[in-house]
């Protein structure tokens, strides 16, 4: 298993490259050419598809937190270019979601009363342009809250982010401080043995010397006695 710092970002990204490629398929590719119900099956899987990116854009935000400064503006670069990508599918998504509501309710428009010159549409179709009309507009400040709400989430994961990469750099500091206080112990300790193994050493040296000496003392009074 790779452990290194960026693995977790790359296959984020590989994973994120995957949904996008699907999504561009699904919305410039063949899947762009159907219609009616296999064309909103299409969208919903597309609007599923986007949610997932989303959250894998915010999954590689958390991870480049750990990777380290000299590498990391390469990989803020790409998490830029992955947001610009995200950013143009959802644009398109949003317009094919209008083209298709459009379509929708214009094909219905084949029931409603008889059109006269001065009322180009009928009072059934104009009912229910009104209806699709006021759908969309609902649909749209759905959209716009929910992207609101979806910023004032950034930001506050953003805000805990920094929290807790500052919370990290105090850890870190506090360990280092630590770590050079253990060290200093560890030569003072090392210093203090040095003392009281030089202590013990001399006190033998004395001892030695002392017991010479009474021997010496010894011997000269035994040979004084003697004569």
């Amino acid at each position: 298993m790779d452990s290194s710092p960026t693995s977790l970002f790359d296959s984020y990204e590989q994973e994120f490259q995957q949904i996008l490629q699907g999504i561009r398929e699904k919305l410039e590719g063949d899947g762009s050419d159907q219609r009616g119900e296999q064309k909103k099956a299409a969208l919903r899987r597309v609007e599923l598809e986007l949610d997932e990116a989303d959250e894998l854009v915010s999954q590689m935000e958390i991870e480049i937190q750990g990777i380290p400064q000299s590498i990391r503006p390469q990989y803020q670069s790409r998490i830029r270019s992955s947001k610009t990508d995200l950013a143009r599918y959802k644009k398109l998504s949003r317009d094919m979601h209008a083209q298709a509501s459009r379509a929708d309710l214009f094909s219905s428009r084949g029931g409603g009363a008889p059109a006269t010159s001065d009322e180009p549409y009928g009072s059934t179709d104009r009912a229910r342009l009104l209806a699709g009309t006021a759908v969309l507009e609902d649909g749209s400040r759905r959209l716009q809250e929910s992207q609101r709400i979806a910023l004032e989430t950034e930001e506050q994961g953003t805000d805990i982010l920094r929290s807790l990469v500052g919370q990290r750099e105090q850890i870190e500091n506090a360990r280092n401080t630590l770590q050079s206080a253990d060290n200093s112990i560890d030569r003072a300790s090392g210093t203090l043995k040095k003392m009281i193994r030089r202590m013990y050493q001399q006190r033998i040296v004395i001892i030695i010397i002392i017991v010479v000496l009474v021997l010496l003392i010894g011997i000269i009074l035994w040979e004084k006695l003697r004569r």
